[in-house]
């Protein structure tokens, strides 16, 4: 269970999930590339010092978009540690399905349908999702008490639909920009929880 922060929270009241998207993705995006880049550092700092990295040998995370705090920045760090390290790859639109595809120094990326860098799906290595270690994972918004916002489409909860109702691996870990944070969010049946969250200011857990 994660526990609340000092930091004051963004209020809810009466704000509907679409308008709270809207409103933090668009505070996100106003972020300079300076201010990106600050956040990006701040948040390797947090990782390392969380000690799950050391603990997690299949790590899946992402390359961002739309103001998303950036986690590229710790790929030759993984790598430097012998880590086997994945990025969420579209199997399907229609179905909303997404699987990990390793990625190297090595590997050729292309952009897709909403211009996100991707490995090509029929040439990677696959690692299933129940294999993983850690996933590093985006978000809109978050509480401390394991929900979150996505984008909407649903790839993460689909994908990991099987921790809905089991504890153990992967370690599904939210990354955001602190400001990203609320008191509580109301969920869905579908919505798969997480174990924590990691921003450029600290470890929620």
């Amino acid at each position: 269970m994660m526990t609340s922060a000092n930091s004051q929270p963004l209020s809810l009241l009466a704000k509907q999930k679409k308008e709270l998207r809207a409103t933090t993705r668009a505070r996100r995006r106003q972020l300079s590339s300076r201010q990106q880049q600050l956040a990006a550092t701040h948040l390797i700092r947090v990782l390392n010092k969380s000690g799950l990295i050391l603990k997690a040998n299949y790590i899946a995370l992402y390359l961002s978009s739309d103001g998303e705090i950036d986690p590229s920045y710790f790929l030759d760090e993984l790598w430097k540690r012998k880590k086997k390290v994945y990025l969420p790859v579209i199997q399907s639109y229609t179905n909303n399905r997404i699987v990990f595809c390793e990625v190297t120094p090595h590997t050729k990326l292309h952009r897709n349908r909403f211009g996100i860098l991707e490995p090509s799906i029929k040439t990677s290595k696959r690692l299933a999702a129940k294999q993983l270690s850690l996933v590093l994972m985006p978000l809109v918004v978050f509480d401390t008490l394991g929900n979150r916002i996505g984008m909407g489409g649903g790839y993460y909860d689909r994908a990991f639909a099987f921790k809905k109702n089991a504890k153990g691996k992967p370690v599904l870990l939210g990354l955001a920009h602190d400001f990203q944070r609320v008191e509580k969010l109301s969920t869905e049946a579908w919505d798969v929880p997480i174990d924590g969250v990691a921003t450029d200011k600290k470890l929620y857990v």
